[in-house]
Formats: C-alpha cells, sequence, structure tokens
C-alpha cells in the first residue's frame, strides 16, 4: 500500500484533474460495489464517511436500519487508467462501518483485518500470492456474454493461436500503470482460458488487488469486445478456473516455513499451517468454493484437486509445497480455491486456519505423493482426510459442522453467509436445466 494520507488524497486530486471519484466496497458474495461522488464532493466523504442504504447491497440487512457508512482507505486511492485522461476517474475502497463508527460485521474487508490482527498479535505478516484464472469469451450481436470461442490454444500456447493475448497484455499494462507487480501472465490449459499471476504482498492488499484485477480483467475484456468471466466451471468437458493461493509468513522480516534441514525444506510451523488447513477445509469450502457451479470444477479428470492432501512432490496435490522455492520465498500452496470466492472472506479463513494449526500444533497426516486419481475406489476410501464436499448442500453442511468457521467469520457474517448460499442451493434446485430437458423431455 502506497501510504497515503488523507492530506495526499486530497492533493492528487486536484493534481491529476480528477473529476470523480469512486468509493469502492465488496459485499458478502464478494461482488465489487461502488457510489461515485464528484471531487468536489471528496473532502467532506474523507473525514466523515458517505452514508449509503445497505440493504440495496446482497449480504447486508434488508430495510430495518439498513444505514451504513463508507469509510475510504486513503491508502488504496488509484486512478483508474483505463478512464479518460482528461477530468480523470479515481477510486477508494473503503470499509463498512455502523452508523455510530464502528466497524460492520458484515463488512468483508473487516472480517479479514480482525483475522490479520490475531496474526500481527503473534509477531506474524502474513503474505500472500494469488494465481488467478478466467475465460475470455465472445459476446453476441448485442453485445451479451457467451461461452462461444474459436481458439483452440492450450498451455502455454502463443499468437495467433492464443487469441486473448492482446487483451491479456492490456490488463497486465493497466494493472502495472496502477503500481501492481505481475509475476507472468500466460494462456491456460483450456481453449479461451487464461492466467495471470500476481506477486506477493501483505494479505489485505493482496485481497484489494484481486477485486481491483478482477475489474480491469473485464473492463479491459469489453475493450476487445469479449466478455471475461471467473465463473469456475462455464463449459463443459474442459477445466474450469481455479485462484491458488500461496501463502508465506514473516517474522522480524524472516520467512518462518523456510528450514533447509528439512526433507522437505519446511520448517514445524509450516508443517502446523499445512495441518490447521486440512483440518478446516471441509467447512471453509462454502466460502472458496463458494458457487453450485463451483462443485462441477471440483472433479477428476480436470486437473483440479478434490481429495485433501498434501505433498512437496506431486505438484498436483490440494496442498503443495514448491519444490524450488527456498529461503524468503518458501510457501505453502492452496489449489482448491475458484476465482468466484470473496477474497477477504477466502483469506480470513485460510490465514486463521493456518494459525489455528501453529498455535495448537497440528501436525498433518503423512505426504502424498501418488497420484490420487490413478487409485483405486478402496484407496481413495481409505486417504485420512477424505475429499472436499461434493456440492454446495453438502458444503454449507460442513461449515454448519465446523464452529471454526462461525468463530472466524463471526456469527452474524456466517449466518447471513449461509442464508443466502442456502437460498442459492433452493433456487438452482428448483430450476429445470437444458440437460434435463434433453435427457428426460423425449423419453418419459
Amino acid at each position: 500500500m502506497k501510504g497515503y494520507t488523507k492530506e495526499d488524497v486530497l492533493r492528487l486530486l486536484e493534481e491529476e484533474d480528477v473529476e470523480f471519484v469512486r468509493l469502492q466496497f465488496t459485499d458478502l458474495h464478494g461482488t465489487l460495489k461502488n457510489i461515485a461522488v464528484t471531487a468536489g464532493k471528496i473532502a467532506s466523504i474523507l473525514e466523515n464517511g458517505c452514508h449509503f442504504d445497505a440493504s440495496a447491497a446482497d449480504g447486508f440487512h434488508r430495510t430495518i436500519d439498513s444505514e451504513r457508512l463508507l469509510i475510504p482507505d486513503f491508502s488504496t486511492f488509484e486512478i483508474l487508467p483505463w478512464r479518460p485522461q482528461q477530468g480523470k476517474v479515481a477510486r477508494l475502497l473503503c470499509d463498512v462501518n455502523m452508523p455510530e463508527g464502528t466497524p460492520s460485521p458484515l463488512c468483508s474487508r473487516f472480517i479479514l483485518k480482525k483475522n490479520l490482527e490475531k496474526a500481527e498479535a503473534m509477531g506474524f505478516k502474513i503474505e500472500v500470492g494469488p494465481e488467478c484464472e478466467f475465460f475470455l469469451f465472445e459476446t453476441d450481436e448485442n453485445g451479451n456474454p457467451t461461452v462461444v470461442t474459436h481458439e483452440q490454444a492450450g498451455y502455454f500456447d502463443v499468437g495467433p493461436l492464443d487469441e486473448g493475448e492482446n487483451a491479456r497484455r492490456d490488463i497486465v499494462m493497466n494493472l502495472e500503470d496502477m503500481g501492481f507487480e505481475i509475476d507472468a501472465s500466460h494462456h491456460e490449459f483450456a481453449p479461451a482460458q487464461h492466467e495471470i499471476d500476481l506477486s506477493h504482498g501483505e494479505a489485505l492488499e493482496t485481497a484489494d488487488n484481486i477485486q481491483t484485477f478482477k475489474l480491469a480483467v473485464r473492463t479491459m475484456a469489453k475493450r476487445h469486445g469479449l466478455h471475461a468471466t471467473f465463473m469456475p466451471k462455464p463449459k463443459n468437458n474442459v477445466n474450469g478456473s481455479g485462484m491458488h493461493i500461496n501463502i508465506s509468513i514473516l517474522k522480524d522480516g524472516v520467512n518462518i516455513f523456510d528450514d533447509a534441514s528439512d526433507k522437505n525444506g519446511i520448517s514445524k510451523e509450516a508443517y502446523y499451517f499445512i495441518g490447521g488447513l486440512m483440518e478446516h477445509l471441509k467447512g471453509m469450502s462454502v466460502v472458496t468454493n463458494p458457487l453450485v457451479n463451483s462443485y462441477k470444477r471440483l472433479n477428476t479428470g480436470y486437473d483440479a484437486p478434490v481429495y485433501i492432501a498434501w505433498s512437496a512432490r506431486n505438484r498436483k496435490q490440494m496442498i503443495r509445497i514448491p519444490a524450488i522455492l527456498k529461503g524468503q520465498n518458501a510457501r505453502v500452496e492452496l489449489r482448491s480455491a475458484d476465482s468466484a470466492a470473496n477474497p477477504y472472506l477466502a483469506l480470513a479463513l485460510v490465514v486463521a486456519a493456518g494459525l489455528d494449526g501453529i498455535e495448537n500444533k497440528i501436525m498433518p497426516p503423512a505426504a502424498i505423493d501418488e497420484n490420487i486419481a490413478e487409485m483405486t475406489s478402496e484407496e481413495r476410501d481409505n486417504l485420512p482426510m477424505g475429499r472436499l464436499p461434493g456440492n454446495l448442500k453438502e458444503a454449507i453442511e460442513a461449515a454448519k459442522a465446523d464452529p471454526f468457521i462461525a468463530k472466524t467469520l463471526g456469527e452474524e457474517a456466517f449466518e447471513q453467509y449461509i442464508r443466502m448460499k442456502e437460498k442459492e442451493w433452493n433456487d438452482y434446485n428448483t430450476f429445470v436445466s437444458e440437460w434435463e430437458l434433453s435427457e428426460y423431455l423425449n423419453r418419459y
């Protein structure tokens, strides 16, 4: 973060000829929202916040006691490079507060902050590097999204086979104009699928960056006549899109996950962190894999991890220790999360689960280096930690069965989130799909 003060923001507004400021916040679904104000109104808002009706945003209370305050975080001030350069548009990410000024328990950003405070109290600085996957599809004659693509590119392919490389380049360049550090970008396995990896940063900044990243991807895709989607499994018979989460912990500037004397190159704290993750992954999945559609990605045969296992040698396991990353770069990689997840809630749970492992010295079961997909069904059934839930309903029940999930999110946020997910599952179950029509309409 850039460490801007209120005075810095006001100065930049004037120096950069900014006319509009978007006050952005995230609902419990993980959807970015905003209220746009003119630059002339911003001085008062920086001082007092911006009142808004939270009943209009999903995840907040409806009608009764719905007034909330948006409190801008000065350090998140950025000018949006894809907007006009005369009369520029800037953004400020905001926390959602109650009218009296206390944090709203339904504010996603506050939930992550609250869990990072525990890490700070333990002397830890949490660093996160996400690998974000998405699809670039064509639009129809009216500009509406489709799942149509005519490209046949695969992993690491280049143009002209990779027809999305120009859009991907513009995404990266615009993000770099905003101060992002991009580790790499490339075409992914499925046709029209892409990945952009963000550099490691502090956990809160990373969650903020993921939200800005999604906005930039969608905006630049539209400029290229394409539709960008972070839907986990938009097409049958191809790989879905995940969001691998790479975690490191620093203490006094030293990466505590590193241990050169260990056969896997990691410390006891790293093992405990893995143990905590494995202990809570089933309950966490309702957040890390939040959609009905998420569980259509989590099936064997499409490179998505299903069974709760870890390895320093098999890069396909759910939790991976990258063998070539040692010393200050040592990390734990969680591969099950997808890009539809609310990044604030997902990172809050990943951090809290890992810290629970460290605090309670939860050792994980032995590493599994074999290819689980090639095991017999009996061997898979005997894996010590089992598999993730098979659908959203199972994920909801797993979250309810693990009190740690409600404790991490806060009871009020947990109950509201579960209500939303139960409604989603019920809506899905009452909808007649194209598959059902093609399978049954002519036969019965």
